[in-house]
């Protein structure tokens, strides 16, 4: 009874191995084809393999703007501590912290009393010196009819003429005291010297202030224009004297990563020495800040225009690459395969570069994705920003399977 047992297993077991040698000869018999197709890419034969998305930009005829940056400071373009020029007790506030004043507002005042009785009282004593000096006029007028006939003597004429100069100067003294006193009047009443915006209130309605006050009653500070200063290596001297000889220079304030400018203005000028330990050199930029965006105290990123280049040819900087033999660029021909371009370069910016031989307007190079090509790959162009690229003149539009096609 075993062995007819023994012997159905061993039939089974014999079935098995041979269905699945039959699976394994059909499995293999149907990934050949796909290895052998596979084989070239595998083996990174230049121009071969599925077409590489990449981003392209297109080179550009334009005036390139040569700029130098810097890190600057705003600074109000005038500071002002208002402050107490007479001692009194400050019986008004007539503003409010931060409003924005025009030249001759009235801002605080001083109790007057006694300097109007100062004035007062110099008015006064310039009457009387006048009532004298218009006695004494009179009696030299005696005097030197009575000289006439020697009624008196010449000496006594010349006393008498003495007097009326005395009484005469006496007058003039009296209306320098009615000046001063009237001027001590005036500065009981706080006027803005300049138009700008206040800042907050230093000492409150009440208070007693001197003319000697160091901490003030207010701060006046001028915003429109505001001025930014800021420092460049002294290398950059030269450009920047240059530009000026030329004319009026741009200045902008940027944004961190923005292109569009914050605020425009010029450059007012550049201080009179480098400085030694930095060896760097500070100026002054002027900019009108009517909207009020640019604070005192802020830093700011600075762009300096020094020059402008006239109908260059330029690219992106990162489509600029560095091989062996210099600079170069990957160009996407009509057939949507790169080609390596060697560059001559010119002068290069933070964001282009100037071509100077190896492109013509209009061609297109990779900007991103270079890592992966080679020359003569093929590539899916994508233009900046994501959007898939407009076909060049002369290139046919791949759809999806012939794209994967090109490769092979």
């Amino acid at each position: 009874m075993r062995r007819p047992l023994v012997i159905l297993l061993c039939l089974a077991l014999l079935a098995g191995a041979g269905a699945g040698g039959w699976f394994w000869w059909q499995q293999r018999s149907a990934a050949a084809p796909q290895a052998e197709a596979a084989g070239p890419a595998a083996g990174g034969r230049p121009g071969r393999g599925a077409p590489v998305p990449v981003t392209v930009a297109a080179a550009q005829r334009q005036d390139l703007p040569i700029r130098l940056e810097a890190i600057g400071t705003v600074q109000a373009f005038n500071t002002i501590t208002v402050r107490a020029q007479v001692d009194g007790q400050l019986i008004e506030i007539a503003f409010q912290e931060g409003q924005m004043v025009k030249r001759g507002d009235v801002l605080a005042r001083i109790d007057p009393r006694s300097y109007q009785a100062q004035l007062d009282q110099a008015i006064a004593k310039k009457a009387q010196d006048e009532a004298l000096l218009a006695n004494a006029r009179l009696d030299l007028q005696r005097y030197t009819q009575l000289a006439r006939n020697e009624g008196v003597s010449r000496q006594q004429q010349d006393t008498q003429r003495a007097q009326v100069a005395q009484y005469e100067a006496q007058v003039a003294a009296d209306q320098a005291a009615i000046d001063a006193a009237r001027t001590q009047l005036s500065f009981t009443t706080i006027r803005s010297p300049i138009d700008g915006r206040l800042g907050l209130r230093l000492v409150d309605q009440g208070n007693i202030v001197r003319a000697g006050d160091a901490t003030g009653i207010v701060t006046v500070s001028q915003l429109q224009p505001v001025a930014v200063v800021f420092t460049l290596p002294q290398q950059d001297l030269p450009r920047v004297q240059d530009a000026l000889a030329r004319g009026s220079v741009p200045v902008q304030v940027v944004r961190q990563g923005e292109a569009t400018p914050r605020a425009e203005g010029e450059l007012m000028t550049l201080d009179s020495a480098v400085d030694a330990q930095t060896g760097t050199i500070r100026l002054k930029a002027a900019f009108p800040n009517e909207d009020q965006r640019l604070w005192p105290g802020a830093f700011v990123n600075v762009r300096l225009e020094v020059d402008r280049l006239p109908g260059v040819t330029t690219i992106p900087l990162v489509a600029v690459q560095r091989g062996p033999d210099g600079a170069f660029a990957f160009v996407v021909t009509p057939e949507r395969r790169v080609e390596q371009r060697p560059l001559r370069l010119g002068a290069i910016t933070a964001t282009d570069a100037v071509v100077r031989q190896g492109l013509v307007p209009g061609e297109r190079v990779v900007t991103s994705g270079a890592l992966r090509l080679t020359p003569d790959a093929a590539v899916i162009p994508l233009e900046e920003g994501g959007q898939p690229s407009t076909p060049a003149p002369g290139e046919r539009r791949l759809r999806p399977r012939q794209a994967a096609d090109a490769g092979q």
